[in-house]
């Protein structure tokens, strides 16, 4: 399948990808978790640069975030999360390794995956649909993956004045690493879907 694209929500993801080279999913299979709650994951990604991708479920797709140096369970640490394309939501399992020509060429690992809950829709001036957070510039969600627990929050503050720059923040609750003693990424850097690391992916073992 050669490079194609629509004017959907994953016309920028299909156009950047020749299916007949990339492993990566065309969309169209996967959603929501168990019973029925929307998704997250956190991929693990060393194209020309080290960064992790957090995406959300959200109408469909995967909203998705490039963060540079990963998340933090700490609530001092504010991470800049980059806003990328729309991904489909089977790209949510997918590890392996983008081929040396493909767009974000190198190594991919499921570093984190679980369901989550919208925190935006319990404040009290009114519930707020994910849609409506992301475009509001605030989002809150609850997160149950392996490695990451509890609230977080994204916040649109276009650091530089680039339209795309957010702030992932891990929020204050009793899953939250107040001291800042040691760093997720590096205390757990290997796949949880097959525990290999992102070296191991990258060599194909």
């Amino acid at each position: 399948m050669s490079k194609t694209s629509d004017d959907g929500p994953l016309a920028a993801y299909l156009a950047k990808r020749d299916f007949s080279k990339t492993p990566e999913p065309t969309g169209g299979k996967g959603g929501a978790g168990p019973e029925g709650r929307p998704v997250f994951v956190v991929q693990k990604h060393r194209a020309s640069t080290l960064h992790y991708d957090f995406r959300l479920e959200v109408g469909g797709v995967l909203k998705s975030w490039a963060v540079p140096k990963g998340p933090s369970m700490s609530p001092k640490d504010k991470r800049l999360a980059v806003a990328v394309e729309d991904h489909p939501v089977d790209y949510a399992g997918f590890e392996g390794t983008i081929p040396a020509d493909e767009y974000g060429a190198g190594p991919v690992i499921v570093w984190d995956a679980g369901v989550y809950r919208n925190l935006s829709a319990m404040k009290e001036d009114g519930p707020k649909t994910m849609q409506e957070a992301i475009a509001a510039g605030h989002v809150e969600v609850a997160l149950e993956g392996e490695k990451l627990r509890g609230g977080f929050a994204l916040v649109h503050t276009k650091m530089g004045g680039k339209e795309r720059n957010w702030l992932l923040i891990k929020m204050r609750d009793e899953a939250a690493d107040d001291a800042g003693g040691s760093d997720i990424t590096d205390a757990r850097p290997d796949s949880v879907v097959s525990g290999r690391s992102i070296d191991e992916v990258g060599e194909g073992e």
